[in-house]
């Protein structure tokens, strides 16, 4: 599994949008939201994307 890497400029840029003082906690929420979006668009770009119908499905299913 490839694991998608961050850039010292999107962390850096992320740190500059929390406020003047904020918890560990805050920090690596924002940390693991920046990465989740960064996967996500990686699998984007790779066409690995389910179809809204696909979406709808696996949504029935779940909430069986």
């Amino acid at each position: 599994m490839h694991i998608n890497m961050l850039t010292k400029e999107k962390v850096i840029s992320s740190l500059n949008d929390l406020p003047e003082k904020f918890s560990i906690d805050e920090l690596i929420d924002k940390l693991m939201l920046l990465q989740k979006i960064e996967t996500g668009l990686e699998q984007s770009k790779k066409g690995e994307v389910f179809s809204t119908e696909d979406a709808k499905g696996m949504l029935k299913q779940w909430s069986k």
